[in-house]
């Protein structure tokens, strides 16, 4: 028999989760939801409790400010819109505020279920063009006056992206795997099929409809990114050597990391959610070209240069990955990375491409005319990829590439790399698969020592911060905390506090995008001692680069902490820049204890 889950019972869970400190609660508690709900409505659901109406690739804009909002919840609650502006300021959050003032009218709202509360939204998002405002206006207003109050506190939350029940895409993998069989055991194979096919939605109806046996057919599919694949560390070129033998080398170039999806004709998946697309459909779209960035955004629309240089490389499908990095064709010289990041905009493209070219290198081949690549050697796939972009020119080429079997050659290759004003390489090795979503050595990174003990940066997600204390006081923050990736308990763990290092513009900016994430409490994904309570707490979402001069043992940050053991520390961090990546995507702290030991040889 269909079960069809009332949006109540949704949120009774949601609540119970937003209790709880316990991760494991957390996770149950998922599990337990997702057991109930059919197979036809679990992607809806999933996409709602974190807060979207799709995956991350997928993302569907409400385009409903703070300011839009008030507006929309004085028509509900019947009051002046001046007076909610005060109110829901003083609450602190337009969900608590909607639930009080609705509970105390004492309404009690119609049965709604979660696929009609989807739908719902999904239609209030798409109005568009004349009128488009007041269409949304109306229609979250109607949808909110139909729940009860419970249910209106969530959903209010999603057109502004304020759900942040405190799990992430990664805790459902590990509730899929509960619900199934009340332990993690599955979760390997859960995520190798997330890993190539980053659309938890559509997991999540495959395990519901099929169970784990059916995450087997879960392969590659135009239209959906593949998790990236991530590069390791050494310090030498003789460690390198020493650990892949041969290795393919390029040249490391510092700009927009992209996944291009390519189809001719009419078989790219459309962006759209629901059981059709799960069971693999292939629906029409004019669109035969999409990109992702690494955090598996869709940055299409961003690039259209580059969209009609794929669109001419003769194949009927493809997946490749490339570099974009901007590029003076007067002088064949690769910009700033300051430059590039400007290409990253919604308004004005157009002009930005004339301004700014682009230049993208291919560099990894994953799937080409109805064929994956993903488990074909490193080698191979390289051949093919130089075979399909041999004649491309202009704003699509093939990364240079050598191979190297000593490790004077190799450090000679990297330092004519450095002469040219770039980071250093990316050495690969020759037989390896294209190991998607996971770090390992089959791709390291070798970049050019700063004035430090360390040979790299640190990708930390930013927790919290301190009020400012003197001149910072203008600003409103005096110093944050970062923390790194925990993979296997799926936390974020603290690795230094902040507070030097940044321009005025820097505490500026820090301070605006800061105040975007604000929390009233600490998410249960943080690992931090009382010692380093916060004066605000941040969701994981703002990952930076931070530049240390050496990593050192703390008996106070978490980051590696076991026991009795002392945990890593950043000695003298500095911020270098704002990172285009989730929070999972931050250095792990697997990572940062191999730099600790790099560190400790040279």
């Amino acid at each position: 028999m269909r079960r069809i889950m009332d949006f109540n019972t949704c949120a009774t869970y949601f609540k119970k989760i937003e209790e709880t400190s316990s991760r494991l609660e957390t996770t149950e508690l998922l599990a337990d939801m997702l057991a109930q709900v059919s197979a036809s409505e679990v992607d809806k659901l999933v996409y709602l409790s974190l807060g979207t109406l799709g995956s991350l690739y997928n993302k569907v804009e409400f385009n409903i400010s703070d300011k839009l909002l008030n507006k929309i919840i004085a028509e509900v609650v019947e009051l002046e819109e001046s007076v909610v502006i005060q109110e829901v300021k003083m609450s602190g959050d337009p969900g608590d505020y909607v639930y009080a003032y609705l509970s105390k009218a004492g309404l009690t709202g119609q049965s709604i279920s979660v696929s009609e509360v989807y739908d719902k939204l999904l239609g209030i998002a798409s109005a568009a063009g004349s009128g488009s405002q007041e269409k949304k206006i109306s229609g979250t207003a109607q949808l909110l006056k139909r729940l009860d109050p419970l249910s209106a506190k969530y959903v209010v939350r999603i057109p502004i992206g304020k759900m942040r029940l405190g799990f992430s895409d990664v805790t459902i993998l590990d509730a899929l795997s509960w619900m199934i069989s009340g332990d993690k055991s599955h979760r390997s194979e859960i995520e190798r099929a997330y890993n190539v096919s980053a659309d938890v939605g559509r997991i999540a109806y495959t395990v519901k409809q099929k169970g784990i046996d059916g995450l087997a057919d879960i392969a590659i599919q135009l239209g959906i990114p593949i998790r990236p694949a991530a590069a390791e560390r050494l310090p030498t070129a003789e460690a390198i050597i020493e650990k892949l033998g041969e290795v393919a080398a390029e040249p490391k170039i510092d700009g927009f990391r992209l996944q291009c999806h390519y189809a001719k004709q009419e078989q790219l998946r459309a962006p759209a959610s629901g059981t059709a697309e799960l069971d693999g459909d292939l629906l029409e779209t004019k669109q035969h070209t999409r990109i992702y960035s690494r955090n598996l955004e869709d940055m299409t629309h961003m690039f259209p240069d580059l969209v009609q240089a794929i669109e001419q490389l003769g194949v009927d499908s493809i997946i490749f990955e490339g570099e974009a990095v901007a590029f003076n064709p007067d002088t064949e010289e690769f910009l700033p990375f300051q430059e590039t990041i400007q290409r990253r905009r919604k308004h004005q493209v157009s002009e930005k491409v004339k301004e700014i070219p682009l230049r993208l290198f291919g560099f990894d081949l994953l799937y080409l005319n109805g064929e994956s690549y993903i488990n074909t050697p490193y080698q191979k796939r390289r051949e093919l990829l130089n075979q399909v972009l041999s004649g491309s020119q202009g704003d699509l080429q093939v990364i240079k590439e050598q191979t190297y079997r000593t490790a004077t050659e190799l450090s000679e290759f990297f330092l004519a790399q450095i002469e040219h004003g770039l980071e250093g390489i990316m050495a690969k090795r020759l037989d390896a698969p294209y190991a998607a979503g996971a770090r390992n050595y089959n791709w390291v990174k070798f970049k050019r020592e700063e004035k430090s003990e360390l040979n790299d940066s640190i990708d930390c997600v930013v927790m919290g911060y301190k009020y400012g204390k003197g001149r910072r006081t203008g600003f409103g923050i005096g110093a944050f905390l970062v923390g790194i990736y925990n993979r296997r308990e799926d936390v974020f763990e603290t690795v230094s506090n902040v507070g030097t290092g940044l321009t005025d513009m820097q505490w500026q900016e820090m301070k605006q995008r800061a105040d975007e994430l604000k929390l009233k409490e600490k998410p249960i994904r943080y690992e931090v001692p009382k010692e380093l309570e916060q004066d605000v707490w941040l969701h994981p979402e703002m990952v930076v680069e931070i530049l240390a001069d050496e990593i050192t043992r703390s008996p106070l940050h978490t980051a590696g902490k076991h026991r009795h053991e002392q945990g890593y520390a950043l000695r003298f961090p500095r911020l270098v820049r704002w990172r285009d990546k989730t929070p999972e995507q931050a250095t792990t702290v697997n990572e940062l204890m191999d730099m600790f030991s790099q560190q400790k040889h040279r």
